[in-house]
């Protein structure tokens, strides 16, 4: 699946790249850690230009970042439960090789998602979490079929620890001490024998 930047929402090429300024800024500072000229200031902007690109500010900007990450998420996780539908081993391995794609591609918003989403409007926040929850039924579903027996709320621990385990990758150090496609495989082995139940 193609890489979506940070603005994959759509908009100028200009306001994109500094959405993707903006994304860096506050995962490594923190929300409060970035002002409104921080972010002019790295992406060459004045504070007049840069509202005129993100009316809602900082919040806005969030917003802007973890929306379409979410839906990309979620459309991929359809994507790949409907291709193997058959198949659930199938289904679930291809799950696994989609998110960590997505995390490995995609270090600071794993880091927005897991630390400012809290930092939302109440309904952009709200549309981030309903998301997220259907994105994980994606994974129940793939998980009761191959697992009999086993519960919807038992398969819902086993995604969440999965995600825990494979949204871990913004702390590595890809590429310096391990290969990002050598931690992707590591990640991709650690995530399977998690989601055994057995």
């Amino acid at each position: 699946m193609e890489k979506q930047t940070a603005g994959g929402r759509g908009g100028s090429k200009r306001r994109r790249e500094i959405l993707d300024v903006a994304v860096k800024l506050l995962a490594k500072h923190g929300y409060h850690g970035v002002s409104m000229d921080d972010i002019g200031a790295a992406a060459s902007i004045t504070g007049p230009a840069l509202y005129h690109h993100f009316k809602g500010g900082k919040e806005q900007m969030l917003a802007d970042a973890l929306i379409p990450v979410s839906e990309r998420l979620l459309a991929g996780g359809r994507h790949w439960a409907s291709v193997h539908s058959e198949d659930p081993q199938a289904a679930l391995e291809a799950l696994v090789d989609f998110h960590l794609e997505v995390v490995i591609d995609s270090p600071e918003i794993v880091i927005l998602h897991l630390h400012e989403l809290d930092r939302l409007p109440e309904e952009p926040r709200r549309e981030v979490r309903k998301l997220q929850r259907v994105y994980v039924e994606e994974w129940v579903g793939v998980l009761c079929r191959l697992r009999e027996g086993l519960k919807p709320e038992q398969a819902r621990v086993l995604a969440h620890g999965a995600f825990g385990l494979m949204n871990s990758t913004p702390y590595l150090s890809l590429g310096q001490e391990v290969s990002a496609d050598e931690t992707a495989a590591l990640l991709r082995a650690a995530a399977l024998r998690a989601l055994d139940p057995g």
